[in-house]
């Protein structure tokens, strides 16, 4: 019998006494006048330390909280798991005319785009509707609160971006447009995509003489006006160079204005019509299906996280695991749920269920949402560690490892350590925020032995701290000891 994973490790770090920084990574730090009481590393070759510094000690990750999201995720939810969305309604249809509300019903579809919803809507149209007497109604109710976006605070002083879309059930596009802006000498055009129905888009830029590669300098957060009538106009503000073109992606539209808008412009363009308003309500029971899309499954989407550190893709997998369930069919049916407990309570608990099986405390663990773009989220080096363990045990080993950036090679380890061993063999994911630079993963030493690599710094100077991270990868790949 196995002894919990911990034990085996606490019993191996007591035997290093606390093994010391590498000096590679001692003199990267005083270069960066990062003090080594604001890192914790964990190095472990099997259940031996090579170096454990601060390892028990709770700190925030960032980013590399995702390898946790993720390995789970495959745990609990399985390979074949995928979300899905449906077209649904209780109304009759009566020669073209569906008698009643369409439904649309969010499932943590991760690649719910414009195309995915233009497909539904067209299998719809081979079904003979055409007009629709009824209401849209956008059913998010998967996840409790079906909104968690509302009322939050910007996290930072860029609420537009990409990295900052707080996910619902029901996300269509990441919530996302994506802005086309094109410039001469006199005027800006601006064109948008995906087309919303009674939303414009225009320039209120101030045109500048300055180097087109700046241009992200002069930009701030556009404005949205709601018009008496119901239309909206995004209006683009700020600083733009002359004669320069760009693109953007932007997120400033409320997410039910969002969905309702782009199905009445597909249905328009597809020659249907709609005669009632908008909604944001659960379905009824007896709401029949009537199109449908799943998303890829899920290694394909765990590898669409951790790569690229994807933000709300990571999310979305945290909150599923608190509310659904793999089906080898439909590829995911909601679980049971009680109405009173938050979805993120039931995924900290999964959570927490999964660590104390594979033998890895849980003493100070916080979570928020399991993508690391947190101020309170934190874990221990040696927790860490022991997720990397059992991702190394897990049935789904090859799929989770896979999904890790390759050091000089891709994701966000791909501009690191080529003059390093551990070009092309490390697998590493990476975590930063203003107050925190991370690594976690595995490297093969110079024998090729395989090492499970976690540093963390948590400091007001961590920006300056790649350095003694790349130095720890770089000695661990070096060592033949």
């Amino acid at each position: 019998m196995l002894r919990p994973l911990v034990l085996a490790v606490l019993l191996a770090c007591a035997a290093a006494v606390r093994a010391q920084l590498p000096p590679p990574v001692v003199q990267q730090l005083a270069a960066s006048k990062i003090p080594e009481d604001a890192i914790a590393v964990l190095v472990l070759r099997g259940d031996t330390a090579l170096v454990s510094h601060f390892a028990e000690r709770a700190m925030q990750p960032a980013s590399t909280i995702k390898l946790l999201t993720t390995l789970v995720g495959l745990e609990q939810l399985g390979p074949a798991f995928r979300g899905r969305t449906e077209l649904r309604s209780a109304a009759p249809v009566v020669q073209d005319t569906l008698m009643g509300d369409l439904i649309l019903r969010g499932g943590a579809d991760a690649d719910l785009t414009g195309e995915a919803l233009t497909g539904m809507l067209q299998a719809l149209r081979n079904q003979g509707v055409r007009k629709i007497d009824g209401r849209l109604v956008q059913d998010r109710q998967l996840f409790n609160p079906a909104r968690s976006d509302l009322g939050v605070p910007p996290f930072d002083a860029s609420p537009d971006a990409y990295y900052n879309v707080i996910p619902d059930a029901l996300l269509v596009n990441k919530n996302m447009l994506l802005i086309d802006m094109r410039s001469s000498a006199a005027a800006v055009q601006v064109a948008m995509q995906p087309q919303l129905d009674r939303v414009t888009i225009e320039s209120g830029f101030t045109l500048i003489d300055a180097d087109c590669a700046k241009w992200e300098d002069g930009w701030k957060q556009p404005q949205v006006v709601r018009e008496a009538d119901g239309k909206i106009r995004i209006r683009l503000v700020g600083t733009f160079p002359k004669n320069c073109a760009r693109g953007n992606s932007i997120n400033v539209l409320d997410r039910q204005d969002y969905v309702d808008r782009l199905v009445r412009q597909v249905w328009k363009q597809l020659g249907g019509e709609v005669t009632g308003p908008g909604l944001d309500a659960a379905m009824p029971a007896d709401a029949r299906l009537l199109a449908e899309h799943v998303s890829r499954s899920l290694p394909e989407v765990v590898r669409d996280i951790n790569k690229p550190s994807d933000n709300t893709l990571a999310r979305t997998v945290f909150l599923s695991l608190g509310s659904l369930e793999a089906d080898l069919v439909a590829g995911s049916h909601p679980a049971p749920a009680s109405p009173a407990q938050p979805t993120v309570s039931r995924t900290d608990l999964a959570i927490r269920n999964w660590m104390r099986k594979q033998g890895i405390n849980d003493g100070g663990l916080v979570l928020e949402n399991g993508s690391g773009l947190s101020r309170t989220e934190k874990i221990s080096a040696l927790q860490m560690a022991g997720v990397l363990q059992a991702g190394l045990r897990s049935k789904w080993a090859p799929e989770f490892q896979s999904s890790l950036p390759i050091a000089g090679i891709d994701g966000t380890m791909r501009r690191r350590l080529k003059d390093s061993p551990a070009y092309e063999r490390a697998r590493i994911k990476t975590g930063g925020l203003s107050n925190v630079m991370a690594i976690a993963g595995y490297v093969p030493d110079a024998n090729g032995q395989p090492c499970i690599v976690v540093a963390m710094i948590n400091s007001e100077r961590a920006g300056s701290g790649r350095a003694a991270l790349d130095a720890l990868i770089d000695w661990v790949s070096r060592s033949t000891q």
